[in-house]
């Protein structure tokens, strides 16, 4: 029988909302769209203990192509 256990290794992903504006103008040094994200995959990850969360990628007024990865 078989007893190993599946891990995933996941990567996150945050994208700016165009509903939070422009983070520049409110000195903010993330916004709420990138902090609420991030709470909603950590929540979803420490749900399941099958998946790993092993990078971060933080997209907070980038464009696709030059995403930032942060962890």
């Amino acid at each position: 029988m078989d007893n190993f256990k599946k891990i995933y290794h996941a990567g996150a992903y945050e994208r700016l909302s165009k509903e939070d504006g422009d983070i520049a103008l409110s000195g903010k040094a993330e916004s709420n769209s990138i902090s609420n994200q991030r709470s909603l995959i950590e929540n979803f990850i420490s749900e399941n203990d099958d998946i790993v969360l092993t990078r971060e990628y933080v997209d907070d007024g980038y464009s696709g192509a030059n995403f930032v990865e942060v962890r």
